[in-house]
């Protein structure tokens, strides 16, 4: 059994700490500062998004939106694109499942992520 008090692990603004990680998930836990914000995103995996302090608006590419404090929960579907946005100081915990997703770099072999990167650098050149 492994445990943490997720109101004490030292953390630094938009450093994330890696709670745990394995094939199963991922659990992490970050700090926003009042105005912060992962701006809009998605990740490869199903992601759970924990407040436990301060308060967050949190919105998704569809539409949908929340807002809360310690106690909110949103789950986003694997590649859903969402946005999170600090009202105040807020720690965050976010779970990922499985570890890595379908799709993710890390998932993949090494032919694939070059055939990624040459896509995106051709993306990027327009």
């Amino acid at each position: 059994m492994q445990s943490w008090d997720l109101n004490s692990v030292a953390l630094s603004p938009h450093a994330p700490e890696i709670l745990d990680s394995g094939e199963d998930g991922r659990a992490i836990l970050l700090e926003l500062p009042a105005g912060g914000s992962l701006r809009e995103h998605q990740v490869h995996e199903r992601a759970w998004l924990v407040v436990i302090s301060g308060e967050v608006a949190v919105s998704s590419e569809a539409g949908d939106a929340a807002t809360g404090g310690a106690g909110l929960m949103v789950q986003f579907e694997p590649s859903e694109r969402h946005g999170v946005e600090a009202l105040s100081a807020a720690r965050l915990l976010l779970l990922l499942t499985p570890w890595p997703g379908l799709g993710h770099p890390g998932s993949m072999d090494l032919d694939a992520k070059r055939s990624v990167r040459l896509r995106a650098e051709e993306r990027r050149r327009g």
